[in-house]
């Protein structure tokens, strides 16, 4: 008998309604989307208020700052994160049905799309507004792991981006014909909740060290040093979360059941641990530097 849990009766919306037929619903994915961004804000309305925790006790901007700086990273986060899944994910398909590159809704966004694009929106507002890069990296980095432990939460209630088969007691059988693809006449097909390994990695982990470093041990007064520990802790747990979660079906062939995108005989690199080795690096890099530079 299969040790495994049945996965929750969980619906992906809130609540949902019409209007002179036109359906409006609010999805917990949305909802995780909107609540992590307000609560970086808050964050960073914290932290830049208090100004012992800055070089010469000086934040890189103000807290009425903070607020413009939202709009220049919800644009990065929708742009970024949607053409990063198109370039990284399904490149041919989208060529070919260019339209559907505009259909949100139906879903598919890149956790490093999203983050290039929000480099790109933290680079034109540091220029526009004149205040440094590095301390306004760290001030993202504060910031971002709410709302990266929300979207995993959003994608396990979604019953989406599940993983790989297991038979540890923890499995769960998730619903779909995808995600019973492994299942026998006998037994249902219990999976990794890799989605919660995310958030618990990503989420609460990376965030709690991140949390202790900048206020505790005081970081933020070494410009780019926090940045360089979520691109560290980042890089690191995704590439090893993507040895429990189901690779991306448009990788997977008979003879790569692993999905690799990159193989050396039977090893291998997923799309995912591709995408997250040059963060980790980056981090390490910017570690190594930062830590050898004094603390203002």
């Amino acid at each position: 008998m299969l040790l495994a849990i049945p996965f929750p009766d969980l619906s992906p919306e809130i609540f949902s309604f019409e209007i002179g037929g036109f359906a409006f619903a609010l999805r917990w994915y949305a909802l995780a989307y909107i609540a992590g961004l307000l609560a970086g804000l808050f964050i960073i309305r914290r932290a830049v208020s208090r100004p012992p925790l800055w070089p010469e006790g000086r934040p890189p901007m103000g807290p009425d700052l903070a607020e413009a700086m939202l709009t220049w990273v919800i644009l990065g986060v929708i742009l970024g994160g949607r053409l990063g899944f198109v370039l990284f994910y399904q490149p041919s398909w989208y060529l070919a049905h260019p339209a559907e590159v505009l259909k949100l809704w139906q879903g598919g966004m890149s956790f490093h799309g999203g983050l290039l694009g929000v480099a790109i929106a933290g680079l034109l507002f540091c220029r526009r507004y004149k205040v440094p890069v590095a301390s306004v990296a760290d001030c993202m980095a504060l910031a971002v792991t709410p709302g990266l432990f929300l979207g995993r939460i959003a994608n396990f209630i979604n019953a989406e981006l599940w993983g790989r088969p297991t038979d540890v007691p923890w499995g769960v059988i998730f619903p779909g014909y995808e995600a019973q693809s492994c299942a026998t006449a006998t037994e249902a097909c219990a999976r990794h909740p890799s989605q919660l390994y995310e958030a618990g990695l990503e989420g609460l982990l990376l965030g709690t060290a991140i949390w202790f470093v900048a206020v505790k041990l005081r970081w933020l007064r070494s410009p780019g040093r926090v940045a360089g520990l979520f691109f560290t802790g980042y890089g690191a747990a995704r590439v090893f979360v993507e040895n429990f979660r189901q690779a991306d079906a448009q990788f997977i062939t008979p003879d790569n059941p692993w999905g690799h995108v990159i193989r050396i005989g039977d090893w291998g690199l997923t799309q995912g641990q591709t995408l997250s080795l040059p963060m980790l690096l980056l981090g390490l890099a910017i570690l190594a530097v930062t830590l050898r530079r004094p603390k203002a």
